[in-house]
């Protein structure tokens, strides 16, 4: 592209000069001379430009080689951030992943603890209900005597004996024992582990509606506040 526009230049210069020549004096010789003076100019002149944008386009290779380069650079650094990223993502899913499995096995250890809770507290009951069989037993003055197994039922805080084993299988009313039980490990032989009483079966006797076990709260019996639960021993006539 450089030579055709040396080439349209000299030619232009040439035409250019051969105008001027034309219309001034001089010989054939002097205005042939003229002519290649003009010329050469114009080639020095035309070199010096192509040299020129021969540097310029040079300058502007460099430049965008460095680019390149640096485009190449980037794209490397965003491949390396990418699996970074990549990298984190499955670091993050492996945490979200134990996070899940330590909030299942924190349900499991609640549930396992409201179970265990559970069971000391039916525990607890029981130990109250074998009491009152006890109770009971050593209450009757027959000893417990009958055709059958005899019966501990809860006493109403409101109700008889007689009106609470009259309305069982079990309708007669031998005792009503009230009992209280200190929790903890006894530590001495003199301090009292319990209390009863023994009321007769013909009244409700005390009244007071903590002394009844179906209508206390299901965890009272764990409770601080040991309180007497009554109970009716009944058996078949």
């Amino acid at each position: 592209m450089f030579r055709i526009v040396l080439t349209l230049i000299f030619l232009t210069t040439i035409a250019w000069a051969d105008v001027e020549v034309s219309t001034a004096a001089g010989t054939p010789e002097e205005e042939l001379k003229d002519m290649v003076v003009v010329g050469m100019q114009s080639i020095v002149s035309l070199n010096q430009l192509v040299t020129e944008l021969t540097t310029r386009l040079l300058q502007l290779t460099l430049t965008v080689n460095d680019m390149d380069d640096r485009v190449k650079d980037l794209k490397w650094s965003v491949k390396e951030e990418t699996a970074v990223l990549e990298s984190l993502k499955d670091q993050v899913d492996s945490a979200n992943e134990a996070l899940t499995e330590v909030s299942s096995l924190r349900d499991q250890v609640a549930s396992a603890g409201e179970a265990v809770e559970a069971s000391k507290t039916d525990s607890a009951w029981q130990a109250l209900h074998m009491a009152a069989a006890a109770a009971c037993r050593g209450s009757t003055a027959s000893g417990g005597a009958g055709p059958s197994g005899n019966a501990v039922i809860p006493k109403e805080n409101t109700r008889s004996c007689d009106d609470i084993c009259g309305a069982t299988a079990y309708n007669v009313c031998d005792a009503d024992v009230s009992l209280i039980g200190r929790p903890g490990k006894a530590a001495d032989y003199t301090n009292p582990i319990g209390y009863f009483y023994n009321y007769g079966c013909g009244t409700p006797g005390n009244t007071d509606v903590n002394f009844d076990e179906v209508k206390a709260e299901e965890g009272r019996i764990r409770a601080e506040n040991v309180t007497y639960y009554r109970f009716c021993c009944c058996r078949m006539a």
